[in-house]
């Protein structure tokens, strides 16, 4: 097994119990939102849709498939110290993530209880999955002698404040763009069985649907708010977060690309596939969607992804610090060049939409 003590990026807290990676632009965060705008929202312009999918959520499909299986006892020393660490930090990521929604969902369904109670229990069973998704992973960690202290993360991961509206924007694209990111793994390694390094992906299937079920929430929350994704400003939100959602994805695995790469997937080719189905997703909900068809839509990000490499060759070099801001600055102009410019790019309309075959 991997001395993952002495592997870089895995300092411990103590033995067993790894140190929370350092945050960048590119990691997960974990947000606090206006709790009294969100009890003071009206949704009764799409109550029955809310209604429907709160009855999904006590279904609980999934209650019984995250329970790990005889495939987890092994030992996973066959794997080179390298595959180790990157599975490692996979499962880092994912784990921060989904626990960064449990407590999000956790704390609206709280505060929300009584001021309205139908989102209330909509917010506790999403926040539900979430805890299971994260236990799971972080469960995995484990069997690399590995995991993570999920209580001192609550209590000492920075917050970002997100607007209401924000967290609804940002939220669905998250959600959907987990169902992609999950059933297309999903799919690779059932045409790729030999690909498979380690069970955690066999259970992606039925995980998936976990997130489509919370992105259809936030869909339906915004369409009981109709002007978050009508007139100039939501239209204009609605591509900023799109955006956002897809440039962090794309320039973060492009940095990052082990973990695919480790199960047979060319991560270009795999981030490419995942946007342009979550973009072709969000048309059901947003009034445009991105052109990533145009060659220039990747082109750019390409710059920025080149860009983020030699940022991060200039920050762990010995240059002293002052020293690294100057060299630094022209790279991060040329990436804020190159997201307004994105940004800028005509948009397709989106509204006439009517649905997307998964």
């Amino acid at each position: 097994m991997v001395d993952t003590a002495d592997q870089p990026g895995f300092e411990q807290m103590r033995p067993g119990v790894k140190s929370p990676a350092k945050e960048t632009l590119l990691s997960p965060k974990f947000y606090t939102t206006d709790f009294d705008e969100m009890a003071r929202m009206d949704i009764s312009p799409n109550e029955e849709e809310l209604r429907a999918i709160l009855e999904e959520l006590r279904a609980d499909y999934n209650q019984k498939h995250f329970i790990r299986d005889e495939e987890f006892n092994q030992s996973w020393e066959d794997l080179d110290e390298e595959t180790q660490r990157i599975i490692v930090g996979f499962l880092e990521r994912s784990c921060t993530a989904e626990f960064s929604g449990f407590l999000l969902y956790k704390e609206l369904g709280r505060r929300l209880k009584h001021s309205n109670p139908l989102l209330a229990e909509c917010f506790t069973l999403m926040s539900r999955d979430e805890a299971r998704h994260s236990g799971f992973l972080n469960k995995a960690m484990s069997d690399f002698n590995m995991s993570l202290d999920l209580g001192f993360l609550t209590q000492n991961k920075k917050y970002t404040f997100f607007k209401p509206k924000f967290v609804f924007y940002a939220t669905y694209l998250s959600e959907k763009i987990g169902y992609w990111r999950y059933i297309t793994i999903y799919r690779h390694l059932q045409e790729n069985p030999e690909k498979r390094i380690y069970p955690l992906f066999r259970f992606f299937k039925n995980w998936c649907q976990d997130e489509n079920r919370h992105g259809d929430f936030f869909d339906a929350m915004m369409k009981s708010q109709p002007h978050l994704v009508s007139g100039l400003r939501g239209r204009l939100w609605c591509r900023f977060f799109l955006l956002a959602v897809f440039g962090v994805m794309y320039v973060r695995d492009l940095q990052e690309p082990g973990i695919y790469e480790a199960i047979g997937l060319n991560t270009r080719n795999y981030d490419r596939y995942v946007i342009k189905k979550t973009n072709e997703t969000a048309g059901r909900v947003f009034p445009v969607t991105l052109d990533v068809e145009n060659p220039q839509f990747f082109e750019r990000l390409e710059v920025c992804v080149n860009n983020n490499k030699k940022l991060s060759a200039i920050a762990n070099s010995n240059t002293p610090k002052f020293l690294q801001l100057f060299r630094k600055l022209p790279l991060r102009i040329s990436n804020g060049w190159q997201f307004l410019r994105l940004y800028l790019m005509k948009p397709n309309e989106a509204a006439a939409q009517q649905g997307v075959v998964h």
